[in-house]
């Protein structure tokens, strides 16, 4: 099932949560609603979980309008952040609740009860009461309550934002390959931005009130419509007003004369020693601060003359060869700054 949300608008006393906001989930695909606390994810999915009515707007389940269906109506699984298992029932109760309220019979109950706890990987438990699973098995268990009414779509917000990081790891790579065995339409709110990128077919990237751009993972990384998304998908050096980015070539946008920003991620600038330098183009600094834990090399460095600080990641078998100390002195060229038209400010 195909879900639309068309022009949505939601206010609250002292906020506009949502302001003329459109994001449309194809069918079976997985969709992140992505971007920092408070901008108006989780509101948007309460609202088309039909948890929150939105004060002008559509939302559209296959076409047909669900704007004023209650929550029971829409034929929607919701998974929460903090799990909202019942303490007083074992694990089976749990995962046949939703059964239980519709009246099913007994011999459905336990059979979809038995294939949804295979496929969550957790049929041996059905015995066992919440306070006596992991984080991570609580959250697999809340999902597959949510399955069990067979919904047409599965809303998910933060669902890993109680786990630890490697829980969080090991659980959005299970949740993409349960998804891809399931298909079911899928909306879920994350923070995470190597979470959306890791796991989502289609990420949905907002700032407060608004939607900023909406792409595939790679399209959203390789290719961010503005500042915003660039800053918001990992850190990045900034390099503004009179000065051009370092090793950027001179042109009618990125000369010095020019009021403009440039950015680079920190794995776009490459460091050269003195030695290795003549010719090349770029700003002197002085290495700073050298952080060698994790899969590259970061390194932290001060822009000769500036005073500015910028941040450079480097394969670990570059910086060997590099071999820099605190302190010596290198040419740090961008090697893809990317200029936003009208993006200044002083």
């Amino acid at each position: 099932m195909s879900i639309l949300a068309k022009n949505i608008t939601k206010r609250f006393p002292r906020k506009v949560a949502l302001d003329n906001v459109t994001v449309e989930a194809p069918s079976g695909k997985l969709v992140a609603l992505l971007g920092p606390s408070g901008c108006g994810k989780t509101t948007l999915l309460r609202i088309i979980a039909g948890l929150e009515f939105p004060d002008s707007g559509q939302v559209l389940f296959e076409g047909e309008d669900a704007t004023n269906r209650s929550a029971r109506q829409r034929s929607v699984g919701f998974v929460f952040q903090h799990y909202a298992l019942f303490r007083h029932m074992n694990i089976f109760e749990n995962v046949a609740f939703s059964l239980r309220v519709r009246n099913r019979p007994q011999e459905e109950v336990e059979s979809r009860v038995a294939e949804l706890l295979k496929l969550v990987q957790l049929e041996e438990l059905a015995k066992r009461y919440p306070a006596q699973l992991s984080g991570g098995q609580r959250q697999r268990i809340a999902l597959a309550r949510a399955l069990a009414a067979r919904p047409k779509v599965l809303l998910l917000d933060e669902p890993f934002g109680a786990l630890d990081a490697q829980v969080r790891k090991d659980l959005r790579r299970w949740l993409r390959k349960l998804h891809d065995e399931i298909h079911v339409t899928s909306l879920f709110v994350t923070h995470d931005q190597e979470e959306a990128l890791e796991v989502a077919d289609q990420v949905v990237i907002f700032s407060p009130g608004k939607v900023e751009q909406v792409g595939t993972p790679e399209e959203v990384y390789n290719s961010p419509a503005n500042p915003f998304v660039l800053k918001f998908l990992g850190h990045v050096n900034i390099f503004h007003g009179r000065q051009h980015a370092p090793g950027a070539p001179d042109g009618p946008e990125t000369s010095g004369a020019d009021r403009v920003k440039s950015y680079v991620r920190p794995h776009e600038i490459e460091l050269l020693r003195e030695a290795d330098a003549a010719g090349r183009r770029g700003d002197w600094a002085r290495v700073a601060w050298v952080h060698r834990a994790g899969a590259t090399v970061k390194v932290e460095l001060e822009v000769e003359g500036e005073g500015q600080l910028v941040m450079a990641e480097v394969a670990r078998e570059k910086w060997a060869s590099l071999d820099l100390q605190r302190g010596e002195r290198v040419l740090v060229i961008a090697r893809d700054a990317r200029v936003f038209a009208g993006d200044y400010e002083i």
